[in-house]
């Protein structure tokens, strides 16, 4: 039915009908061997190099698109990268129109070089394999036609044994005849059965020639074309190929004097930002100020001290500068002493103090100072006799040479005490409250323990510069708080 056209008659029908059947019978007949089937055997090594070349394309064909896939992607990402670094270019650096105009230059490379590529390569591609189905299809029916040629050659060639056959079976039915029928009947009959004998010869002699005529011509055009073709597979891969890569090598040349230019661009920057410094922001604090209300107190404290008479006076509770006596302020109707009550405080120097709690004090001094003399190293705490009633001592760092140290043998004798580590400012860090420390970058920090660890935020460390402390040996008025991630830890 597929070589039916428009304006197909009944007949026609019949008659493509009446082949396919007879090819249908023809084909079965050569599988069971009982008919032979014309051989080509340059005509099938001519359709096998076709098969080849027609998978050959195909497959060409598909990585090809599957390649302008991979173009169109690059260039997609391509253009999200460079409109990423358009968003982070800041507007006061250096090189911001030349970075906008390489990503404009970028993008129409990348558009020009995949539309040559369809262009020169894959619509090329596809006109080459345009000419395959047609062919492929004109095979088919060469194939067809062959039945048809070996169809009738068979049939003629039947009629011709039946012919020798029948000429046989004629001779001996007119030998009776001639008993039966006059003589000019005889002759009649036997003319007759030759005649309709000759036409069916002529009739199958007629269809194999015009199978043969048909099957030849077509058989004639394929062994010129299909040859023709499978030689020009050569020079299309030649130019296929030539073009991709003559593509490619002016996309890459004009990609990289871009590439460079960028290059240029941001080296220019880092030229111009090498010296700058970036701000380091410090973890947010709790601002809880418990440390400048402890400061406040310590100085209120000093300033009070600095107003007291420079020695006590008689009968008061003498404090060398390695011990102090503290009081507790106990009531006086509920405090049993030998001579008398105990003054509630050193500084209230207008008061007597009973006899029993000057010899106390004396002997509190002299005690003072026969620790003073036995510790050369200068760390020992002094107490106060047991004589003196209702008083508590708190011992403090002893100072030896004008140098402070600790009790704890694993502090050096020149760090404030609980020295923990040294620690250098990398970046310059600005005070935001009282309590914290002004960094520059290369300051040396000392890192001291908190007072209280609840008062410690998340990223924050205590110390005192060591400027500052070798300067003055003090903390009250030098210690403060500061970020640790604007300094590295040196010892």
């Amino acid at each position: 039915m597929a070589e039916m056209g428009k304006g197909v008659t009944a007949g026609k029908i019949a008659s493509n009908m009446q082949k396919k059947l007879t090819r249908a019978q023809e084909k079965v007949l050569q599988k069971l061997g009982k008919a032979d089937e014309t051989k080509d055997e340059q005509f099938e090594q001519c359709v096998q190099n076709f098969n080849k070349q027609l998978f050959e394309g195909s497959k060409l064909q598909k990585d090809l698109r599957t390649y302008l896939a991979a173009v169109k992607a690059m260039h997609e990402a391509s253009k999200k990268l460079t409109e990423c670094l358009q968003e982070v270019y800041e507007p006061d650096w250096p090189g911001r129109d030349d970075t906008n105009k390489i990503a404009e230059n970028s993008d129409l490379l990348w558009t020009d070089f995949h539309q040559k590529l369809v262009d020169q390569a894959l619509l090329t591609m596809d006109t080459y394999l345009g000419q395959f189905p047609d062919i492929k299809s004109r095979i088919a029916k060469r194939g067809r036609k062959l039945v048809d040629y070996d169809s009738a050659r068979h049939h003629y060639e039947s009629l011709q044994t039946a012919k020798k056959k029948d000429e046989t079976k004629i001779a001996k039915p007119v030998s009776l005849l001639e008993k039966a029928a006059p003589q000019w009947c005889q002759g009649k009959l036997q003319a007759h059965l030759v005649a309709q004998t000759n036409l069916l010869r002529n009739q199958a002699e007629e269809e194999l020639v015009k199978a043969q005529k048909v099957f030849e011509e077509m058989n004639i055009d394929l062994q010129e074309e299909l040859p023709s073709l499978w030689n020009s597979r050569v020079g299309f891969y030649v130019n296929t190929f030539q073009s991709i890569a003559g593509l490619e090598e002016n996309f890459h040349k004009e990609m990289s004097k871009l590439n460079q230019n960028m290059n240029d661009v941001l080296v220019n920057l880092d030229k111009v930002h090498a010296t700058s410094t970036y701000p380091v922001k410090a973890q947010p604090r709790k601002k809880t100020k418990l440390f400048s209300r402890l400061r406040k107190k310590m100085s209120s404290d000093s300033t009070k001290a600095n107003k007291a008479p420079s020695s006590p006076p008689d009968g008061a509770p003498i404090t060398s500068p390695e011990t102090k006596a503290v009081n507790h302020e106990p009531e006086p109707s509920t405090l049993e002493a030998p001579g008398g009550g105990i003054p509630k405080s050193p500084s209230q120097s207008t008061e007597a103090a009973p006899a029993g709690a000057e010899a106390a004090g004396k002997e509190a001094v002299a005690g003072a100072e026969a620790a003073k003399t036995e510790t050369d190293s200068g760390s020992a705490s002094v107490r106060l006799q047991s004589s003196l009633p209702a008083v508590v001592v708190e011992t403090f760092p002893a100072a030896v040479n004008g140098t402070v140290e600790s009790g704890a043998s694993s502090e050096r004798a020149d760090m404030p005490p609980g020295f923990l580590f040294k620690v250098q400012a990398m970046h310059d860090y600005a005070a935001t409250d009282a309590d914290e420390l002004q960094l520059k970058a290369g300051d040396v920090v000392l890192v001291i323990p908190f007072d209280n660890p609840e008062e410690q935020d998340e990223g924050w460390l205590m110390g005192v510069k060591e400027s500052d402390w070798l300067q003055h040996k003090e903390l009250d008025q030098s210690r403060g708080v500061f970020p640790e991630n604007f300094t590295e830890r040196v010892q």
